[in-house]
């Protein structure tokens, strides 16, 4: 008895509590006219305030637009990105970023890049033949 009621009670929480739920429409695209839907029809980097940055980016068969971010550092990067055509992961290790890019579902995620070197990214997601050529990096320079 008090395993069902303890599952209850976890699921209200998280449902209710930490306002966890189902995506809904907002954040979502047609995922056969992103290159026609902004911001996606720019994908690139966007300084948005001192040392604060978006990268609008695109995952499609097998490839991230753009696969190279260049950014100093001690920056925060927000990662706006959806994918085109398939499933795809977006997997960044060394700033903590892991998440799925669904056919036209817009996902954000924000990483900080407190010291300069390279940080590579990869599809974590089988998408497919080529799938293993499916990388880029972000590159934090230092601030001059």
């Amino acid at each position: 008895m008090a395993i069902p009621v303890g599952m209850l009670a976890a699921l209200l929480v998280t449902a209710f509590g930490a306002h966890l739920g189902l995506p809904g429409d907002a954040g979502r695209i047609d995922p056969t006219q992103v290159a026609q839907t902004p911001p996606f029809d720019r994908p690139g980097v966007f300084e948005v305030a001192p040392g604060r940055y978006e990268v609008v980016m695109v995952a499609g068969i097998w490839v991230f637009t753009p696969n190279v971010i260049t950014v100093p550092e001690g920056s925060e990067v927000t990662f706006i990105a959806t994918s085109r055509d398939v499933i795809h992961g977006f997997f960044l290790p060394h700033a903590d970023v892991n998440v799925m890019l669904l056919p036209g579902r817009v996902a954000r995620v924000t990483a900080r890049f407190p010291k300069a070197g390279e940080y590579p990214f990869v599809c974590h997601e089988y998408c497919g033949i080529a799938h293993h050529t499916m990388a880029g990096k972000v590159i934090v320079v230092p601030r001059s």
